[in-house]
């Protein structure tokens, strides 16, 4: 069940183009995101599995921190958007790249997700066939339905970010987006010190709907492209407001979390600035740049599948180390197959349709 991996001569191109502009920075980052999608992947299938199903056996060795890499993935994302809409001509063509990028893989994966499930079953997971439709509009989880698979609850909060930084790039306030997002940040703050003194604060709808809880996490990956890229949007605000964007984010978390959190993200911020300047050269290794490829489809369709397959051959008396084996060898060969099949051609397409439109 091993994946096939694409050519390699492509993918060491790619590789190579590393610290020579755009592409090679994106390279490592792309790289980077694999490796968030992949500690991911570990923590459900060695430590959360044997809490959700704790009668099927456990791996010999666990990976409890690794949900942590949903939170890369936000600062990657920070720095992603940011960077897309500084790059923008036309505002339709954003929507265009994301949905292109985001639906046509997560059609495909709730599908296989509630075929597969279905057929191998997963007790306590499973949802009916209507609640599979209503899950394709992405943001269900704001109407109270039921997800498909337990991951899609982070893509209700990107798209909310999407929106967001949307509507400040239609408002031409993009200029102004630390001082915006430093506002939010004490927003939660002041939500924070009001739960803890007075046992309320903002309401629920509002507290999600502005996604306070995740905001460090997106701006910290804003500061990171501000401290790199210096265009004609982000001089007025690279340098000052950058800093105190940033600096406020970690204290937002160090408050409101942790100072473990804190440092966790004054390590994610840091990699994702050494990867977006080509300064970590490990991840233009040929594997890690396929993982970087197929990290979307592989986050979308790697927990509830993964979860059935271990249980049924758990089941059969598969020893557990080989049971994870095979579900992540399963796992990878399905996101292989979602990005040259589903995702690279909706891209392709969408880009295509956008310069024939220009003509």
């Amino acid at each position: 069940m091993q994946p096939t991996l694409p050519s390699p001569t492509l993918l060491k191109a790619q590789a190579g183009a590393a610290g020579t502009g755009y592409a090679g920075r994106m390279t490592e980052v792309d790289a980077l995101r694999g490796v968030a999608a992949m500690a991911v992947v570990l923590f459900h299938y060695t430590t959360r599995l044997s809490e959700l199903f704790p009668g099927a056996g456990t791996a010999s060795f666990s990976l409890p921190d690794g949900h942590y890499g949903v939170n890369l993935f936000f600062v990657i994302s920070g720095f992603v958007i940011f960077m897309t809409l500084e790059r923008t001509t036309r505002p339709r063509d954003f929507w265009l790249s994301r949905l292109s990028r985001l639906f046509p893989s997560y059609w495909v994966a709730i599908a296989a997700t509630f075929t597969i499930c279905h057929v191998l079953g997963l007790p306590g997971k499973l949802v009916g066939p209507g609640t599979a439709v209503a899950n394709m509009a992405m943001v269900h989880g704001l109407f109270g339905v039921a997800h498909v698979d337990g991951v899609y609850w982070t893509l209700e909060v990107e798209m909310l970010f999407y929106c967001g930084m949307f509507a400040l790039y239609r408002l031409r306030w993009m200029r102004h987006i630390h001082w915006l997002l430093c506002a939010l940040m004490m927003l939660r703050l002041v939500h924070f010190a009001l739960q803890k003194g007075a046992g309320f604060g903002l309401p629920w709808t509002v507290y999600r709907l502005l996604i306070l809880q995740y905001l460090p996490w997106f701006s910290l990956g804003i500061g990171v492209f501000l401290a790199v890229h210096r265009t004609q949007n982000t001089q007025r605000c690279a340098r000052a407001g950058a800093a105190a964007m940033s600096v406020l984010a970690i204290a937002t978390l160090w408050i409101c979390e942790s100072a473990t959190v804190a440092m966790l993200a004054v390590t994610f911020a840091t990699a994702v600035y050494l990867a977006a300047t080509s300064r970590l050269a490990f991840l233009r290794a040929v594997p890690l740049v396929w993982l970087g490829t197929i990290s979307y489809p592989l986050y979308l369709l790697h927990e509830n599948i993964g979860w059935a397959l271990q249980l049924r051959l758990a089941s059969l008396h598969v020893p557990m180390d080989l049971a994870l084996a095979l579900a992540l060898s399963a796992s990878l060969l399905l996101a292989h197959s979602c990005t040259r099949w589903v995702e690279r051609p909706a891209m392709r397409w969408a880009r295509n349709f956008r310069n024939r439109d220009v003509r």
